[in-house]
């Protein structure tokens, strides 16, 4: 009897690469023991996590994703890029410039762009940030937290937080090529400050309308992009006076560029980049 297998489709965006399974035509029993074995970069395909898409009764297509540990996260900038791409161009979705897709974050709006029968870049409807404290969620008084200190081992950091969907820790340094992300990150990433633990920016500001990120992911380590990061980072430097409402983020992987509308034009975020599909393939299930 052969054995079964799952077929998966490897995409990035910017370098923050994902394995995408197709949950219209194919089951995934537990998402959270894929993820941590499809992710791993010596036994598995190798990738920062899984991310299903599945049928909506909200919108054209639903995304769940898990990071490369097992957890869940609600939103993935980048990730939803290669969400609109994959539905377009596999007929999961109608053939229209513009997609919506329901998250943990809530319902997104996806506008393609389009060369032929292949999405090239989509820009992505962010939504509103949730500056409140509690809506980050953070521990302390309510309200902003905007250039606030908090200690993570023998460094004070000024940060500012929010959350895209997803909680973010914004914080400013010189020389992020230099910074030791790798120390930091994991230890302001479960700090008890945040609860649900949180994602981290380090940002190195280059004029008002240039920015250098790099990103210490909940769940999966320092990785090459993060959409929703950089979303964050666009709010973030509007909201401590470093740059303008519209700002490019340069990451390991690309550029993001990333919009803040004023309140009086609904005060979301927009961020567009590119989606790219690395290779296809098919993974063994044990057992099968």
């Amino acid at each position: 009897m052969a054995a079964r297998t799952l077929p998966f489709t490897k995409m990035q965006g910017c370098g923050n690469d994902y394995v995408y399974v197709d949950g219209f035509h194919h089951r995934v029993d537990d998402p959270a023991a894929l993820a941590k074995a499809i992710s791993d970069r010596r036994f598995g395909v190798g990738s920062d996590g899984l991310i299903l898409i599945l049928p909506s009764e909200k919108a054209d297509v639903r995304m769940r994703m898990w990071n490369a540990d097992g957890s869940e996260s609600d939103m993935c900038g980048n990730g939803v890029r290669c969400v609109a791409k994959y539905a377009y161009e596999h007929g999961l979705a109608p053939k229209k410039p513009r997609l919506t897709a329901e998250t943990g974050a809530g319902v997104l709006g996806l506008d393609l762009t389009v060369r032929g029968d292949r999405v090239e870049a989509v820009t992505v409807d962010m939504g509103r940030p949730r500056l409140e404290r509690a809506e980050i969620p953070m521990a302390g008084p309510p309200g902003h937290v905007v250039d606030e200190p908090i200690r993570a081992g023998d460094r004070t950091f000024w940060v500012t937080c929010l959350s895209m969907g997803n909680p973010h820790c914004v914080t400013y340094v010189e020389r992020v090529a230099d910074f030791p992300v790798s120390t930091y990150g994991p230890l302001l990433e479960t700090h008890a400050a945040f609860p649900r633990r949180t994602n981290v920016e380090f940002v190195e500001v280059v004029s008002r309308g240039e920015v250098v990120q790099r990103t210490w992911e909940r769940g999966a380590g320092e990785t090459w992009a993060c959409g929703s990061g950089a979303s964050a980072v666009g709010v973030a430097g509007v909201l401590t006076g470093r740059t303008d409402r519209k700002v490019t983020v340069r990451l390991r992987g690309g550029d993001l560029e990333i919009e803040w509308s004023p309140e009086d034009r609904g005060g979301t975020v927009k961020k567009t980049g590119p989606a790219v599909t690395v290779f296809e393939g098919e993974w063994a299930l044990e057992g099968a």
